[in-house]
């Protein structure tokens, strides 16, 4: 299945050199293309592509208000930016963000993260990781959630950064079971993405960072 991507960017270089490095992808090709964040919205909810990449910084509607706008739609929104802030990544990933990529990680990355993105997975680039986890080295939160057994496994899996599919390798499960079991631990943790069953893990001491 080729992955349908809509680039916004309010940079014509910048959308021109994704369009070049993603339909040269045998499974990827460019639908649309946007140059502000209003744009990129009435767009996505008429072409419906697999998959926005979205500039956080954009005339009018910013990126992140398009991650918000679009979020529960099925498309999936991943942010690919110059400014790797923490209220930017925070802010992107409580909307819903399916990925967090500063345009310094290269092509590869931007590649991996629409793939990431299409299995229901999150990617960050390696520098916000890293920061991310340092800053949840804070004293630990208690929680009276109550997880299975079997979700236990999980939530320490995706702490480490696993995948569906790697999970579902080492757990002998189908990866559509584990999806399932990582949409109950997102509901019962209130997360609204792997990210932040991920820090939730770490604040309450579920998994050392």
């Amino acid at each position: 299945m080729v992955t349908r991507i809509l680039i916004a960017d309010d940079q014509e270089g910048i959308r021109s050199a994704f369009r070049l490095i993603l339909d040269a992808q045998p499974d990827m090709t460019v639908v649309a293309e946007a140059a502000d964040g209003r744009t990129a919205i009435d767009t996505a909810r008429t072409v419906k592509p697999d998959v926005v990449l979205a500039d956080i910084r954009m005339p009018g509607t910013d990126g992140i208000e398009v991650t918000r706008a679009l979020a529960g739609t099925g498309i999936h929104v991943v942010v690919v930016t110059t400014f790797g802030l923490d209220e930017y990544v925070d802010a992107a990933l409580r909307h819903g963000a399916a990925g967090f990529i500063l345009k310094r990680s290269g092509p590869t990355l931007l590649i991996e993260a629409i793939r990431a993105a299409m299995n229901g997975d999150v990617l960050i680039s390696p520098q916000l990781t890293v920061r991310l986890l340092r800053q949840r080295e804070q004293p630990r939160e208690t929680s009276t959630v109550v997880l299975t057994e079997r979700e236990d496994e999980i939530v320490a899996r995706v702490a480490q950064g696993r995948t569906n599919a790697e999970i579902a390798a080492e757990l002998f499960l189908s990866p559509g079971t584990v999806k399932n079991h990582v949409a109950s631990i997102q509901r019962k943790v209130g997360a609204g993405n792997r990210v932040a069953i991920a820090a939730w893990a770490w604040a309450t001491g579920r998994v050392e960072p």
